[in-house]
């Protein structure tokens, strides 16, 4: 049986007080810090397979050393992946980073591009990633899906969906739109305290009496 409106917003808002005292994700982090659609792209590109810490850190060392397009376009590929290290895939991620930098710069007159045509052009930008860019830097609305949003949502009983593409658009029909924007960086804190991948947490989960529980198998 779907689940109704109020259903998925008591749930959205019990997993929110839930995160209050526990930190954004790193590019939640970077987005408090600056609204900067780059450094926010810049920040998912690096945060690809890594974990939060790494990213944060290594999002951090590379705007030391420059922020702007035009700034990360100039430095060596050598020097980026220095920076990003260990972020996964540092090296393939510097030259990513680095031709991302001057396409802006030679066909977007050095601004990032707020449509998600234009943003999916670039070599390395994914869906994923451009939501986020589209959302977080330009508060436009959208629903952002990783892997996270995409198991949760399925746990939940939200949607039945088997990728995240598909549960992006399916989540666009059913969840209220003012939990749009946050939607990802929610249910990304929460997946990584409490609704992991492996055995989650459904003991001490806030929604462990709302959850449908769809493909849990053993838990804690």
């Amino acid at each position: 049986m779907p689940r109704t409106v109020a259903e998925i917003d008591r749930i959205v808002r019990t997993i929110t007080r839930a995160n209050r005292q526990r930190s954004p994700t790193a590019v939640g982090a970077v987005a408090q810090d600056s609204r900067d659609p780059f450094q926010i792209l810049i920040s998912c590109l690096i945060s690809l397979r890594t974990k939060d810490e790494v990213t944060g850190e290594a999002s951090a060392r590379l705007f030391h050393l420059a922020r702007t397009p035009r700034t990360v376009a100039d430095l060596p590929a050598a020097t980026i992946a220095s920076a990003i290290y260990p972020a996964g895939f540092y090296r393939t991620k510097a030259r990513t980073i680095k031709e991302v930098s001057r396409t802006i710069l030679e066909r977007h007159d050095g601004k990032v591009p707020d449509e998600m045509d234009a943003l999916l052009a670039f070599k390395g930008i994914g869906r994923k990633t451009a939501n986020l860019v589209l959302t977080i830097g330009f508060g436009m609305p959208g629903i952002c899906v990783d892997t996270h949003v995409h198991r949760i949502s399925n746990r939940l009983g939200i949607v039945k969906t088997k990728t995240p593409e598909q549960t992006e658009f399916a989540l666009r029909k059913v969840l209220p739109r003012r939990h749009w924007i946050p939607y990802n960086d929610l249910l990304v804190t929460f997946g990584q305290h409490v609704c992991k991948p492996i055995s989650p947490l459904c003991g001490g989960c806030p929604v462990s009496a709302l959850c449908m529980r769809i493909g849990v198998g053993k838990h804690r």
